[in-house]
C-alpha cells in the first residue's frame, strides 16, 4: 500500500512538472510575439528555439525518465536554449524557472532564490525597456514572482513530506520483518522446548521405568537361563533407547550453550560420556577461541553429540578425542575414536551421517569422514569464524581433560 501510494505521488509529481513546463512556455511565447512590426522572421527566430526546447525537455525529461535526477545533457542545453531565447526577446526569461523546475522541486530555498533572482531580472527588463517604469508591468512581474516562488516552495514542501513519510514507512516495514523473524524464531524455540518436555516425560521416563523393571525381573529368573539373556538383552535395549531419547532432548534443548561456550559444552559432553559408559574421551582446544553465533555453536554442539553417540553406540571404541582448533578464520573440529571403523563408501546413505552433513553445509562448511573397517573413524569438521572476532581470554593448549580407565 505504501509503494503504491509512493508510486502514485512520483506520478502525479512527474505530470505537475511537465504541466508546469508547457504552461510557462506556452505563457512566454504570446509576449515574445506581441510586436507590432513582427515579420515572419522575426516570428520564426522565437517560436524555433521554443519548439526546439520543448522538444528537448520532452526527450531528456519526460521520454527517458529525468524527473527525480535529470542528466547534466539537458541542463546544458536548456539553459542555452534559454540563453539564445533570452537574448532574443526579454519575455522569454521567466523560461528558466520552468528549465530548471526540475533541480529545485527537491529543495526550497534554492527554489525560492531562484525564483526571485529571475524575477528581479525580469521586472529590471521591464523598468529599463524604455527608460520609464510600467506600473501594470512591474506590477505582473512581482504578482508573477511571488505566485511562482509560492508554488515551487509549496511542491518542493510536498516532496520533502513524502520522502520523509516513504523513509518512515521504510523503516516501519523493516522493524515489522525485524519482529516477524523474531517472533518466528521465538516460536520455534519455544516449539523444541515443548518437544523437549513431552520426549522427556513420556519417552525417557517410559524408558527408565521399562530399565528399573526388567532389573528388578532379572533377579526373579536363573542366572545362565535363556529367559535371564532375554532380559539382559532387553535391559540393554531399554537402556539404549533411554540414553537416546536423553540424546534427542539435549538436542532440541541445548542447555550446555545457555550457560557456556562451545568449548566449554563439548568439554560436557565428553565427561558425560565417561561417567555414563567408562570410555576415555576428552577434549582438546587449541587457538584462541573466538566466539560464534549461538545458532551456530548450537548445530556445531548437535553435530559434536551425533559423532559421539555414533562412537558408543556403533564404533565400540575404546577412547575418543574432540579437538577444537580455532586458526584464524577457520574453526576446525575432529572427532576421532579408535572403535571398528567402517567402509565410508557403504554408509553414505545413514541418517546421522547426513544430518551431520546437512547441518554443516547450513553453516557454509565441510564435512567429511575418515574411516576403515577396524580401524577407527574420524570425523573432520570446518566452519568460517568472524571476521574480526571479538577478544577472549587464552585458553591453554590442552584442556581439563576428563579421563577414565575403561570399565571393567
Amino acid at each position: 500500500m505504501a509503494l503504491q501510494q509512493a508510486w502514485e505521488w512520483e506520478r502525479w509529481k512527474a505530470m505537475g512538472q511537465h504541466a508546469f513546463f508547457a504552461t510557462v512556455l506556452a505563457l512566454s511565447m504570446p509576449g515574445a510575439l506581441a510586436g507590432a512590426d513582427m515579420t515572419a522572421g522575426a516570428a520564426l527566430s522565437r517560436i524555433g528555439p521554443t519548439m526546439g526546447l520543448a522538444l528537448w525537455y520532452a526527450y531528456w525529461i519526460a521520454l527517458r525518465g529525468g524527473t527525480d535526477r535529470p542528466p547534466l545533457c539537458y541542463l546544458v542545453g536548456a539553459l542555452t536554449g534559454w540563453a539564445f531565447m533570452a537574448v532574443v526577446d526579454p519575455a522569454f526569461l521567466p523560461v528558466a524557472v520552468a528549465v530548471l523546475s526540475p533541480y529545485w522541486l527537491r529543495r526550497a530555498w534554492w527554489s525560492a532564490g531562484g525564483v526571485l533572482v529571475l524575477g528581479a531580472a525580469w521586472s529590471l527588463q521591464s523598468l529599463t525597456t524604455d527608460g520609464s517604469v510600467d506600473v501594470r508591468e512591474l506590477t505582473g512581474c512581482v504578482l508573477g514572482t511571488a505566485v511562482a516562488v509560492t508554488i515551487t516552495c509549496y511542491v518542493a514542501t510536498l516532496d520533502h513530506e513524502s520522502h520523509k513519510r516513504q523513509r518512515l514507512l521504510d523503516e516501519l516495514t523493516a522493524t515489522q520483518a525485524e519482529r516477524a523473524a523474531a517472533e518466528r524464531q521465538a516460536g520455534t524455540l519455544a516449539e523444541r522446548q515443548r518437544l523437549a518436555r513431552e520426549v522427556h516425560d513420556t519417552l525417557t521416563q517410559g524408558f527408565a521405568s521399562i530399565a528399573m523393571l526388567l532389573d528388578a525381573a532379572r533377579d526373579d529368573v536363573p542366572p545362565d537361563s535363556p529367559a535371564a539373556r532375554r532380559v539382559e538383552q532387553a535391559m540393554r535395549t531399554a537402556r539404549d533407547n533411554l540414553a537416546e531419547s536423553r540424546r534427542l532432548v539435549q538436542a532440541l534443548r541445548p542447555a550446555p550453550l545457555d550457560r557456556t561456550h562451545l568449548a566449554d559444552a563439548v568439554r560436557e559432553l565428553t565427561a558425560r560420556l565417561v561417567e555414563e559408559t567408562g570410555i576415555e574421551a576428552y577434549t582438546v582446544v587449541t587457538g584462541l577461541p573466538a566466539a560464534l553465533p549461538p545458532a551456530t555453536e548450537g548445530e556445531l554442539l548437535r553435530v559434536v553429540q551425533e559423532a559421539l553417540t555414533n562412537a558408543r553406540r556403533h564404533a565400540h571404541a575404546v577412547s575418543v578425542a574432540v579437538t577444537l582448533s580455532y586458526l584464524g578464520n577457520v574453526l576446525a573440529i575432529d572427532i576421532q575414536d579408535d572403535g571398528t571403523g567402517f567402509a565410508p563408501a557403504a554408509r553414505h546413505t545413514g541418517i546421522g551421517l547426513n544430518t551431520m552433513r546437512e547441518r554443516i553445509a547450513s553453516l557454509d562448511g565441510t564435512f567429511a569422514v575418515e574411516s576403515a573397517p577396524g580401524e577407527g573413524t574420524t570425523v573432520a569438521v570446518t566452519v568460517p569464524l568472524p571476521v574480526e572476532p571479538p577478544p577472549s581470554e587464552p585458553s591453554a593448549a590442552v584442556s581439563g581433560t576428563e579421563r577414565m580407565a575403561t570399565a571393567s
